[in-house]
């Protein structure tokens, strides 16, 4: 089946359009074949878009599994959710890898993934914490973007605890502050259930 995934350019960091190239064409052609898409630096809302036409145009390629690679600051706290409403919406599986740093709105898109589909690398770090927000305006308007701040934690500190099985109360405690875990730390929390060092323990 075709699919405009491989004709679709690929974006910088700040998600404009690189021209072009066969390099490019080549390096989407192959992503596509295997079914890996990658989530690498801030997410925006290009990139959720990006990410979830992807995801989509896998989905209606096959119902075979499809590997997302994280490594992720965090950014924009709506469109990391975009990207984990998406992974729960389609039929394929979604086998989540996180290399680099896994923080912020990225965790909430790792957690996406089944339980038994969340992998890292050895290197790996991950970060919970709360959401941020520079409220403006008027007073109420001040008053209005500081409830929906609060409302915003709340939720994330529930999907946190849901697809963990830690106690609410030590997520609210945890994320009250930038909450940094190793690999090994982040298995023992519950974000993580794999460390592998290949290909092959993912695929297998």
């Amino acid at each position: 089946m075709t699919s405009s995934i491989a004709n679709e350019g690929l974006r910088n960091d700040e998600g404009e359009e690189q021209e072009k190239t066969p390099a490019n064409s080549f390096l989407e052609e192959k992503l596509f074949k295997s079914r890996s898409i990658s989530i690498f630096g801030q997410i925006n809302d290009r990139l959720a878009r990006s990410v979830s036409e992807r995801l989509l145009a896998l989905a209606a390629d096959s119902d075979e599994p499809i590997t997302l690679f994280v490594s992720s600051p965090g950014g924009h706290v709506e469109s990391g959710d975009v990207i984990y409403d998406m992974i729960k919406f389609i039929k394929p599986v979604v086998r989540v890898v996180g290399t680099g740093w896994v923080a912020s709105a990225a965790t909430t898109i790792y957690l996406a993934a089944e339980k038994d589909n969340r992998y890292s690398l050895p290197n790996t770090r991950y970060l919970v914490h709360q959401p941020l927000g520079g409220a403006q305006g008027d007073a109420t308007d001040i008053s209005i973007q500081a409830e929906q701040i609060v409302k915003t934690r709340e939720r994330i500190n529930k999907l946190i605890a849901d697809e963990t099985g830690q106690p609410l109360e030590r997520v609210e405690k945890d994320t009250d502050r930038d909450y940094w875990m190793t690999v090994d730390e982040a298995v023992e929390y519950g974000i993580v259930t794999h460390i592998v060092k290949s290909v092959e323990e993912v695929t297998s």
